[in-house]
């Protein structure tokens, strides 16, 4: 079993607003620890923000696509830190997706520690 911290980025999302653009998925055989997420606002005026778990992972329970947040207001030029102090568990195949109310404005950084 192997232990690797990673970072995961993306500028300009997502290509198209009102659709969400995958960060990051999870390799399959893997387990993911996200350890923390931040997006930072690259336009000239505020936007609104999501960022979305798509689930598809065959448990037990029923997994689903979920908001971590939505619509989120992040004023020009700022950066919103989501997760902190908790963590988020991701299995294999399940998406980080993010979307924006503007197309290409958002910058995103995200810290895992992936599980193999």
């Amino acid at each position: 079993m192997a232990n690797t911290f990673k970072v995961k980025t993306n500028d300009a999302m997502p290509s198209s607003a009102g659709t969400p653009l995958t960060l990051y998925t999870v390799p399959n055989s893997t387990t993911t620890v996200v350890i923390g997420l931040t997006l930072c606002n690259v336009h000239s005026a505020s936007v609104t923000a999501s960022v979305k778990i798509d689930s598809n992972t065959s448990d037990t329970e029923t997994n689903q696509e979920v908001f971590v947040v939505k619509d989120v207001s992040i004023p020009a030029g700022s950066s919103l830190e989501l997760l902190t102090g908790g963590k988020v568990v991701v299995q294999a195949t399940d998406i980080i997706k993010i979307d924006c109310s503007v197309s290409a404005k958002i910058d995103a950084t995200l810290s895992i520690l992936e599980i193999t």
